[in-house]
């Protein structure tokens, strides 16, 4: 008879661990197959937020079967102590395991809320954002220049949150005393900027920052990525170019991010300046004679002075042969690129055509033609201007 109870018990007890067995590779799949979500969801985890608070989140969210499951799984690797606070981007059909891996790494938020500080040339604006998790398009939510406009209502208190993404983006253009100047307006950044950094050594680009990010490091940032650029561009350039070293060539990238806007006309620009300089040719643009008269310290505001164009300084390249002694602004990569590769062209002049670019000749002639038409489209919307 014990050997019959003996021999019921170790029947029930395999089954028992069968089961178990199941019931562990069961969940192991629950946790590492595909999850249900069907559509991508924004998951903020709070500072001193637990497994257990954030993993209820994601089941009421969808993202997750079972919360339990979850906390399990992350219990098992270690990592339940491991969350880091942020706003994560979840995927649709994210596994357990992903999730966990995810929250616990870190790292930039993903999702939620952006405040980019633009600095432009004509402007700074502070534009705060909401990612939209279904789309992955990010929705301006407000939008003011700091300078000259108050805050919108709610915007410092949604700025303010703890997991908002930072980022302070350099327009092509800008100057660097422009730059300095708004850095010093930002709150969110710390520190001091000991002096204006050279014209033409940041890199106009999108950096992310944090939160007290020290002003010269950030400035350092920017003076090495636009070092790297120009170098990159320098041993990439094109034979037989007019300049002896790269701060040549960065003066011209300067000169052709001030004279055109259009993407396409870049190489073009280019072309006519280094015509110009190979034939012993003045350069004659009004943006560095701007230059000799701001310093770069703002925008001058209105049209050039008959007497600021005869004016001799060094930056009057209606005054001066070749190059000015310096850049005029932080050139963006593409203007860098334009000024070291430019087009095969013999034009030696150009001038706006009324569609926001530039009709290019080469004879003075041609040139002259080109000019009166120009005026002709002046004219033609000031009087319709005056009409209204």
């Amino acid at each position: 008879m014990w050997r019959h109870i003996v021999s019921n018990f170790l029947t029930v007890l395999i089954v028992i661990l069968i089961v178990i067995a199941g019931l562990i590779a069961w969940a192991k799949g629950q946790y590492e197959g595909p999850g249900p979500l069907a559509e991508a969801v924004c998951l903020q985890v709070e500072r001193g937020a637990s497994m257990s608070g954030v993993s209820e989140r994601l089941r009421a969210q969808g993202a997750v079967s079972s919360a339990y499951i979850l906390r399990a799984g992350a219990d098992y690797e270690g990592k339940s102590s491991q969350l880091k606070f942020g706003s994560y981007l979840i995927e649709p059909g994210a596994s357990m395991q992903g999730i966990v891996a995810q929250i616990t790494e870190g790292g930039p938020s993903s999702c939620g809320t952006e405040l980019n500080f633009r600095i432009g040339v004509n402007a700074q604006q502070m534009v705060l954002r909401e990612l939209d998790p279904a789309t992955k398009d990010f929705v301006e939510v407000a939008k003011f220049d700091p300078k000259t406009e108050e805050a919108p209502a709610g915007f410092a208190e949604a700025a303010g949150k703890a997991d908002v993404r930072l980022r302070v983006t350099l327009a092509e253009g800008v100057t660097s005393w422009q730059v300095v100047e708004a850095l010093k307006s930002a709150d969110f950044l710390s520190g001091e900027i000991a002096a204006v950094p050279a014209e033409g050594s940041l890199a106009p680009d999108s950096y992310e920052v944090k939160r007290g990010s020290d002003r010269a490091a950030l400035i350092a940032a920017m003076e090495a990525s636009q070092a790297a650029r120009l170098a990159a561009a320098w041993e990439a350039r094109a034979p037989g170019l007019p300049y002896e070293t790269m701060e040549e060539a960065l003066v011209m990238a300067s000169i052709v991010e001030k004279e055109t806007g259009v993407p396409s006309e870049r190489r073009q620009v280019a072309s006519v300046f280094v015509n110009r300089l190979e034939q012993g040719m003045k350069l004659q643009t009004d943006p560095t004679v701007i230059y000799g008269v701001t310093k770069g310290e703002g925008v001058l505001g209105r049209g050039l002075r008959q007497s600021e164009l005869r004016r001799a300084t060094p930056y009057n390249t209606y005054v001066i042969d070749g190059l000015p002694p310096g850049p005029i602004c932080n050139p963006g990569l593409e203007a860098i690129k334009a000024a070291l590769d430019p087009d095969s062209t013999d034009y030696l002049f150009f001038v706006a055509d009324g569609t926001g670019g530039h009709a290019f000749a080469r004879t003075l002639d041609e040139h002259n033609r080109n000019v009166e038409a120009w005026r002709k489209i002046k004219a033609e919307a000031a009087a319709q201007s005056s009409g209204n």
